[in-house]
């Protein structure tokens, strides 16, 4: 059944409480807006986060929520979504929180194809501790923790999503509320795990680490809009391209290729090499650089093959009994 709701009933009256100017708030806005236009009961959302900066957000949504320990959010909102398929469960996680401590529970959940929407906010860089370098932070990054700058080859979190078989992967920016709107309706449509990196400005510890696609000069020459079915244009005036040959992404100019040539995006395509070699057009936001959906296909979620197994068990065995379970293995008694 459909809920009408408004924004302003998603919102918990607990003062947010970021930096000023922190991207989280406009994420914030869009999710607490489409929350709205989901048309789903307050009761029925869940949003889980960890510790960071981000893992704040289920303070300030008027759903259920649970703030949990460092980057064990995926495992506890794979338990809520196996628990009760019928919510709406939200994970909430950072580029530190997600891919460092919590870097195994996320590639699993994703494997897993667990009903859950994770939502990773990059901003390279750890806010909540004051400004150390994080998995996402670019080589040579100078921070409190590297003064002599990071020597560590940065993740590249929608790559590494698809190499972990997500069936949903897509990138966002934060500033930009329509596109983010666009990606999270795709996201809670898809059954399964959906994961969206959302590129989130830290203007304290990392401003403007992402002005090649936000600048107002740079965003034209630097976005690739991923559109499925459409070939993969970019620049003022669609004049750029890319081409996918021997299993790498090539920028070229259309008019030396012709737009025929170029490579048409599909999103729901079996295997995600292609949608692998896209997002290794960029390791990160400094210079063209793919948004969008990468990856959206159908495949049965944890939840459904557990609850079948367990029909198949019951129809071929009977009720279980938990003492011959007990006792059906090797077993001893100690007197």
């Amino acid at each position: 059944m459909t809920v009408t709701t408004t924004r302003q009933d998603w919102q918990s009256g607990q003062e947010v409480r970021w930096c000023p100017g922190c991207g989280d708030y406009t994420i914030l806005a869009s999710v607490q807006n489409f929350m709205a236009d989901l048309g789903i009961a307050k009761e029925n959302a869940v949003f889980v986060s960890g510790i960071g900066c981000s893992s704040r957000f289920p303070y300030y949504m008027n759903a259920y929520g649970l703030h949990g320990i460092h980057g064990r959010a995926p495992a506890i909102a794979s338990g809520i979504a196996v628990a009760e398929p019928k919510l709406s469960v939200w994970v909430v996680t950072g580029d530190g929180d997600g891919l460092s401590i919590g870097g195994n529970h996320i590639i699993h959940a994703m494997r897993r194809n667990v009903n859950i929407k994770v939502l990773l906010f990059n901003n390279q860089i750890y806010g909540l501790t004051k400004g150390q370098y994080s998995p996402t932070s670019e080589k040579g990054k100078r921070t409190k923790s590297s003064p002599m700058g990071s020597i560590d080859l940065p993740f590249n979190p929608v790559s590494l999503a698809l190499g972990a078989e997500a069936s949903f992967v897509a990138r966002t920016i934060d500033m930009d509320r329509n596109h983010t709107l666009q990606m999270l309706e795709a996201a809670a449509q898809h059954r399964g795990t959906a994961f969206i990196e959302i590129y989130q400005n830290c203007n304290v510890f990392n401003d403007k680490a992402f002005e090649a696609l936000t600048g107002k000069q740079e965003r034209t020459e630097n976005r690739i809009n991923l559109e499925h079915g459409k070939p993969v244009t970019f620049g003022p005036n669609d004049e750029h391209g890319v081409m996918i040959f021997d299993g790498t992404a090539h920028i070229v100019d259309v008019a030396e290729v012709g737009l025929a040539n170029l490579h048409i995006h599909d999103a729901n395509a079996e295997s995600p090499a292609a949608a692998f070699a896209l997002s290794r057009l960029s390791h990160g936001p400094y210079g063209p650089t793919p948004i969008g959906v990468f990856r959206n296909v159908p495949r049965a979620t944890y939840e459904a093959d557990m609850d079948q197994q367990i029909v198949d068990a019951q129809a071929s065995k009977g009720p279980g009994d938990l003492k011959d379970l007990v006792t059906s293995g090797g077993s001893w008694v100690v007197e």
